[in-house]
């Protein structure tokens, strides 16, 4: 089974669903987003793939999220994508793409249904 994962090393679910996707038998290919940012068009098809809006997928307790108002709903989705595209950081994980479909493991385990 072939899987991906958006991770963030320091973060608690990302290394959860990451160990969840190991005790499974799977090596995933992982994509630390912080060093190497998905590109817009993948940032959508995510996205889409989780069936959700931008605004879904933004981390609202990162400083950033304050400092450019993101609260404000005034931002287009094209704007939001922007902002995490010019700030990762922004970008909610882990997100893990399998077989069986696309899932924001937040907790990490909710990854689990989509690894059997």
């Amino acid at each position: 089974m072939s899987v991906t994962i958006y991770h963030h090393p320091k973060c608690t679910s990302s290394l959860l669903a990451l160990d969840l996707i190991r005790q499974a038998g799977i090596e995933p290919t992982i994509v630390e987003y912080l060093v190497t940012p998905p590109t817009r068009e993948k940032l959508k098809e995510l996205i889409a793939a989780l069936g959700i809006k931008p605004r879904g997928l933004l981390r609202q307790n990162e400083k950033v999220f304050e400092k450019l108002n993101l609260a404000d709903p005034k931002w287009t989705d094209d704007q939001i994508i922007d902002f995490m595209l010019k700030h990762p950081i922004l970008i909610n994980r882990p997100i893990v793409v399998t077989p069986k479909g696309t899932v924001l493991a937040r907790p990490g385990d909710k990854v689990k249904p989509f690894l059997r």
